[in-house]
């Protein structure tokens, strides 16, 4: 089996009034003979604190339901628009010569796997004093990230996918620096150690509503070139990291540019895994002037078909600006009945975008 083949995704979820209940509905579904690389579960909070207690009761429940093999955990703090509680899987199915360890470093659990391509390594979960301004906790998450890709021998730019959770995205400090700028400016810092020859992570920058600063991220190291790691460009849009300053907000610790690549193919033998980065409706650099979620859902899924071609799209997160917005996509999106969606409550990363989506194709 290639590679690729092995790397699965499910997606669960939960209905009721207990949170402890609705965890221990959503964990049991996880049982099966793959090795369990990451949850990431998406819920509803009143506030930092009930962020804190709620993760403090994911981590333990998880710890107890896995042991010595406990994946990688990420709690994130969005209202989950058809469930109470969403929970995403990340699996891998091993052959008898691949090596799968669970390991932890300063706290933070993260998953190394090892075959004949090479290595990869799973981590998430990182997260700083969330009650840090957004800056301050930016710095201290990448510096943890750099501190795990270092201990397993992984150079920075061996990121190819990764998630960054930003609480109150769009909003602006009382210096007047907007939290998603900052977050942009820190990543940029710490990117610029390596020259990315194959270009940035697929990537999702995404607000929520408590947590502060929360980055996953997946990174690879191929051996002999078995493992062809290719940036893709939307021909449609103007990459990310090369947008004018018109485009970006203010923030006295620098204007740099959101670092990431619309999406990141990962090419094995006969197959292809595709990181599809958060993709909205924007055309060139600017945003779709139009106040229509309908009109917004059509050019962000023409966006994301630029990026995936004949590949077929397995796993969605559709990220909305409004609840109200829920039944009319959630219908448009009927047509495709068998892919993975979970519908999200988020603030997206400019004020006028009503939607955000991200997933995974394969072919």
């Amino acid at each position: 089996m290639s590679f690729l083949n092995k790397i699965g995704y499910s997606l669960y979820k939960s209905v009721g009034n207990d949170y402890d209940e609705m965890l221990d509905d959503l964990l049991s579904k996880t049982d099966n003979d793959a090795a369990i690389l990451r949850l990431v579960f998406f819920t509803a909070v009143d506030n930092n604190n009930d962020y804190k207690n709620k993760l403090s009761i994911l981590e333990r429940k998880v710890s107890e339901y896995f042991n010595s093999r406990k994946p990688v955990v990420t709690l994130v703090a969005q209202n989950p628009l058809d469930a109470d509680l969403i929970l995403e899987v990340h699996s891998y199915t091993p052959s008898e010569d691949d090596k799968v360890e669970y390991k932890s470093y300063n706290g933070y659990t993260y998953v190394l796997v090892t075959g004949e391509y090479g290595k990869s390594l799973y981590a998430g979960g990182l997260q700083s004093d969330i009650d840090a301004d957004i800056l301050t906790q930016s710095k201290k998450v990448f510096g943890t990230l750099g501190d795990i890709l270092k201990f397993e021998g992984f150079p920075i730019d061996s990121i190819v996918r990764q998630w960054n959770y930003i609480e109150r995205i769009t909003d602006f400090d009382s210096d007047g620096n907007q939290h998603y700028q900052m977050f942009n400016n820190a990543r940029s810092d710490f990117y610029s150690s390596v020259e990315w020859a194959r270009g940035y992570p697929a990537a999702t920058g995404i607000g929520t509503f408590g947590g502060g600063v929360l980055i996953d991220f997946d990174a690879v190291m191929p051996v002999n070139n078995i493992l062809k790691v290719v940036p893709i460009d939307n021909k449609l849009q103007v990459a990310a990291h090369a947008y004018s300053e018109k485009v970006l907000e203010k923030a006295s610790s620098g204007l740099s540019t959101p670092k990431f690549e619309r999406a990141k193919c990962l090419e094995y033998k006969s197959n292809k895994l595709i990181y599809i980065s958060g993709t909205a409706a924007i055309r060139g650099e600017e945003s779709l002037s139009e106040h229509n979620i309908l009109s917004h859902l059509n050019v962000t899924l023409e966006n994301i078909r630029q990026l995936t071609g004949d590949s077929e799209l397995k796993l969605l997160r559709v990220y909305l600006k409004d609840p109200s917005f829920y039944d009319k996509v959630n219908e448009a999106m009927s047509v495709m009945p068998d892919l993975m969606v979970s519908y999200l409550l988020a603030d997206v990363c400019r004020d006028e975008l009503l939607i955000e989506i991200e997933g995974i194709s394969f072919k």
